[in-house]
């Protein structure tokens, strides 16, 4: 069942940070160059707290 969590927030997460990078690049009139690095960044720094914050309730070490 681990699995199923953390597959449905990875696909969560996947859009959250494209809407957010959305919002970002829209409140700056632009698109930024590194486009693909700040998607990136904005996702993997979601994933690592939210899977950790899983793996907590879990029950996981």
């Amino acid at each position: 069942m681990d699995i199923v969590y953390f597959t449905l927030t990875a696909i969560v997460l996947y859009v959250v940070a494209d809407r957010l990078l959305d919002a970002m690049e829209r409140r700056a009139g632009r698109r930024f160059g590194q486009r693909s690095l700040i998607f990136f960044a904005l996702l993997l720094a979601m994933s690592l707290v939210s899977f950790a914050v899983i793996r907590n309730l879990l029950g996981g070490n």
